[in-house]
């Protein structure tokens, strides 16, 4: 793989050098309007905090072409007919292969090949598409000339061309070196006491601490998620751990199913696949996490239990880690969302990962699910020193189509985690943090029986969404809107929604009555 990789490097650095000899001098002034990374990561600060979060329609055309040449290239441009307005709200009742769609699509391609041909005469059609795309009415395309940049963003015919892979480069340089140590990390916790830490249920299972906060055991006199589907989104599933495998149905938790599915598209060098193709194995750690809060199976191991331990379940790799700093990552989170809304057995959608700036193709994905009558559940945000103390709910958890989950201290629930985020687009807190050790809740490790902790407004969500299958579960003839309705009306702060951690704590036990 090594020898692959260094041959592969070998010949495109061959290939980049022929083709410098035939850009013209459009590339030239091009670079001398090049912005720094500093001065973008500036603007992004500045409107995060001034507006609350950062979109790219409020930057420049030379801060967007910045951005590309400063990532992979990669730009999302969402597009529609000239006469249509905003599709935001029927999104998932267009066909894109339908003629008037189709063919702006093909003007567009063609706009886009010539002026990205105006830097080098032998970029084909193959290299310009990045990722094909069969739902959304989104162009994946690598653009690398200022001038296509300003083409596309003054077209008609054109929602939004943005970068997919740009993100503020302190944040993603924090986030790398801390959050492969906390995000990616998923070991057995050590010291745990029966009685304080969790409690032992029939027939051989841990409830974490932290669920009678919640009432959920007294919600499982009524319901245990039987007969909901919940299909989550992260980083993958662990094929070591048993619990979310083979012994998926075992003590009281039995008839349910797991699947393990993969949407993180390949790495690529210049729009070149390379390495083996991605596995729904999670290599981060977090994915596993978030199922084993969810779903894991109330059985007879001793293992961890999930807040709705009879619910069905599907796992989705759609990003490395998670902090979705990457192209890839991006259109990862974005089809799983799509495979996710044309499921008509899942209903409930948890993701507990985000990023800085926003991503219209995901939130494109996010329109489409919630126009499929999902019921989507999203981190508020957990901090890494970039964002500590200044930044609000973080991306995409701050879109109305989505619940926003943090989590709060078990002695003062009107307190956020010491690292989870708030704002008024908050809508749920999950009390997931002991006031005087600063323990977490239990959930699965990688392998085995002894149960991790795992904090944040991550495994809030995922506890959120376990509650929702509760409820769900209780009442199979909801919709989406009576289930999150019941669900509103059972929390600690109805009917006044807090300004920064929205209805508070659900109370399952009345949630389910």
């Amino acid at each position: 793989m090594i020898k692959f990789i260094a041959f592969l490097f070998t010949i495109i650095f061959f290939i980049v050098s022929c083709k410098k000899t035939s850009l013209n001098q459009g590339e030239i002034a091009a670079e001398e309007d090049l912005m720094t990374t500093t001065q973008i990561d500036a603007f992004i600060k500045s409107q995060c905090k001034d507006a609350g979060h950062f979109e790219w329609n409020t930057a420049s055309d030379v801060m967007v072409w910045s951005a590309l040449q400063h990532s992979d290239n990669v730009m999302a441009v969402g597009y529609k007919p000239e006469t249509e307005a905003n599709i935001d709200n029927r999104i998932h009742l267009i066909n894109i292969n339908d003629a008037a769609w189709k063919a702006v699509k093909e003007k567009l391609l063609q706009m886009i090949l010539a002026s990205e041909q105006k830097l080098d005469k032998s970029i084909t059609m193959s290299q310009i598409i990045q990722w094909e795309e069969d739902v959304l009415p989104v162009l994946d395309v690598n653009v690398k000339n200022l001038e296509t940049v300003k083409m596309l963003r003054a077209n008609k015919m054109v929602r939004y061309a943005e970068p997919m892979g740009y993100e503020p480069k302190e944040a993603a340089d924090m986030a790398a070196k801390e959050l492969s140590s906390s995000g990616c990390s998923n070991s057995p916790q050590s010291g745990l006491v029966n009685g304080s830490d969790y409690s032992t249920i029939s027939p051989n299972a841990k409830q974490s601490w932290n669920l009678i906060y919640h009432n959920i055991p007294s919600a499982w006199a009524r319901t245990s998620g039987a007969g909901i589907k919940v299909f989550v989104i992260d980083t993958g599933c662990e094929f070591d751990q048993e619990n979310l495998g083979s012994a998926f149905n075992q003590g009281n938790s039995g008839g349910r199913t797991v699947e393990k599915s993969v949407t993180l598209p390949r790495s690529t060098i210049f729009g070149i696949p390379y390495g083996p193709t991605e596995t729904p194995d999670d290599g981060c750690g977090h994915g596993t996490a978030m199922a084993g809060a969810l779903a894991a199976p109330r059985g007879i191991d001793g293992a961890a239990c999930g807040v709705a331990y009879n619910c069905n379940l599907v796992t989705c790799r759609a990003a490395e880690d998670v902090f979705l700093d990457a192209s890839r990552e991006a259109k990862g989170v974005a089809n799983a969302y799509i495979n996710a809304a044309n499921r008509t057995d899942v209903k409930i959608i948890s993701m507990s990962m985000g990023r800085i700036t926003n991503s219209s193709q995901v939130a494109d994905a996010i329109n489409y699910a919630y126009g499929k009558g999902k019921l989507m559940f999203c981190a508020a945000g957990t901090s890494f020193s970039w964002a500590a103390g200044w930044y609000g709910v973080v991306f995409p958890a701050w879109l109305s189509n989505v619940n926003a989950v943090t989590g709060v201290k078990e002695n003062n629930v009107n307190s956020t985690c010491e690292t989870c985020h708030s704002g008024s687009e908050t809508d749920f807190t999950v009390v997931m943090e002991k006031a005087s050790t600063n323990l977490h809740q239990l959930s699965l490790a990688m392998q085995g029986d002894v149960p991790s902790t795992v904090g944040g407004s991550s495994v809030s969500t995922a506890t959120m969404s376990g509650i929702a299958a509760l409820v769900w579960s209780r009442f199979p003839g909801y919709t989406r809107d009576q289930v999150l309705n019941k669900l509103i009306q059972s929390s600690s702060k109805y009917p006044n929604k807090s300004s920064s951690l929205g209805w508070g704590n659900v109370n399952a036990d009345v949630a389910t009555n």
